[in-house]
């Protein structure tokens, strides 16, 4: 299903920002070239946004300028560039993180390893996604830290997302890019779709918490 659209004019109404702003933070990179989408309208050729990713972030950066914090510190908070520096297990735990049974299923797949690399946390954050939403199981929870570890140099080159699919009770985890709307047969069932920068900016902010 392809996620709803918002107009830039109705966006600049409903978030009271002018046209000027929208477009500094474009340069900044503070919003993604690909969430500006031209389509055609009986008025010509129109700017549209992903909706609920557009006004979730613009209002996430108009709360960081409240506190006066810079637009290259903005752009760098929501960026999903990984972080250069590893984590060890005890910390996450203690700052929660990343809950223990997500946890636990990395270490499923890595024994005896305390200390993980930004990619090997973001695995596991999105396993803590599925399980605690209820959308996956433990073991599907696991397929999706197999497949991101997998499939992490793809997701740095491009945005994408992680997909839950099920069909008769078996479920397969892939990475699709962001943009790309999913097609898939009938008696297939999206389970869950978790968009990766979204997931990378939300561990961000509790890492820096």
């Amino acid at each position: 299903m392809e996620a709803e659209l918002i107009s830039k004019k109705d966006l600049l109404l409903a978030k009271g920002i002018s046209y000027g702003q929208l477009y500094r933070w474009k340069r900044k990179g503070l919003i993604p070239e690909d969430w500006f989408v031209r389509k055609s309208t009986f008025t010509g050729q129109e700017t549209f946004f992903p909706k609920d990713k557009m006004l979730a972030r613009v209002d996430r950066i108009l709360s960081m300028k409240d506190e006066d914090i810079s637009l290259d510190d903005i752009a760098e908070a929501v960026s999903p560039a990984p972080l250069p520096d590893t984590f060890q297990r005890d910390d996450i735990l203690a700052r929660g993180v990343v809950s223990a049974a997500a946890l636990d299923l990395f270490a499923e797949r890595h024994p005896g390893v305390s200390e993980l690399r930004f990619a090997e946390l973001l695995a596991a954050s999105v396993a803590d996604t599925l399980l605690t939403s209820g959308d996956a199981g433990r073991d599907e929870a696991l397929a999706a830290i197999a497949t991101l570890e997998e499939g992490w140099m793809a997701c740095e080159k491009t945005n994408c997302d992680l997909v839950l699919l099920r069909k008769m009770g078996v479920s397969t985890a892939l990475l699709v890019s962001t943009a790309s709307e999913l097609v898939v047969e009938g008696s297939a069932k999206v389970v869950a779709r978790v968009t990766i920068p979204t997931q990378i900016e939300q561990l961000k902010t509790l890492l820096k918490a």
